[in-house]
């Protein structure tokens, strides 16, 4: 959601919804009005101001992705249930 403040604008319209999997994971999904505006991964630097939050969400998500409409986004992650089945690599 801080992605949408920053590259699209405070008061941007923004719908967030939490769902169960078939397979037992937790899907979070963010939609907002910009279909343009696309995610980006970017590797930041100690001394960058910005550029972590997809990395964050790269590296504690299963797995994350970007469906687009002709009026809207929306950037999706699947996480797991259980934290405790997280590996030292994916934290």
């Amino acid at each position: 959601m801080t992605n949408v403040i920053d590259h699209i604008g405070e008061g941007t319209p923004v719908t967030v919804r939490v769902l169960g999997t078939a397979d037992g994971h937790t899907r979070i999904e963010v939609t907002d009005p910009d279909p343009r505006a696309l995610p980006l991964l970017l590797r930041a630097t100690a001394t960058d101001e910005h550029g972590r939050g997809m990395a964050l969400l790269d590296a504690l998500a299963r797995r994350w992705g970007v469906e687009q409409g002709a009026d809207r986004k929306t950037v999706w992650c699947e996480v797991e249930d259980d934290l405790n089945s997280l590996t030292a690599k994916e934290c």
